[in-house]
């Protein structure tokens, strides 16, 4: 009977959680290279500390914690993200990416999604040309 009503009480807070989670899919990038509207062709120093050309000004291994955002093409909106409650380190596999979904809580008077759970598509598959160049 124990297990019954622990079991119905997690099942009760993921779904009261579920109803309030707030899901986007997007493009995750920073800032500035949204804005320029440069996805694939941003430069990945953006990533380590913010803009183009900023490692002349930033001293190599300093992590500036640069924000990220998420492009959305469903809407054209860019949407800040707020990862405190997740590793940053989690979100280096979906960094430059399309279809990558956060849920979390949404902010709309700043515009900031609180991440709590991420997924990144998988990585696209190796492929092998065999033939005549």
């Amino acid at each position: 009977m124990k297990k019954f009503a622990l079991a119905m009480a997690a099942l009760t807070a993921t779904s009261l959680f579920a109803a309030d989670a707030f899901e986007k899919e997007g493009f995750l990038t920073t800032q500035s290279c949204a804005e320029q509207g440069a996805f694939r062709d941003c430069y990945m120093e953006n990533y380590a500390c913010g803009s183009d050309g900023c490692f002349k000004k930033t001293d190599a291994g300093v992590d500036n914690n640069t924000p990220l955002v998420l492009f959305s093409h469903d809407d054209g909106k860019i949407y800040k993200l707020d990862t405190s409650h997740l590793p940053r380190a989690e979100f280096d596999e979906g960094v430059s990416r399309n279809a990558v979904t956060i849920v979390g809580e949404y902010d709309a008077s700043s515009g900031t999604i609180v991440a709590h759970e991420f997924k990144a598509p998988p990585p696209p598959k190796k492929s092998f040309f065999k033939g005549c160049l």
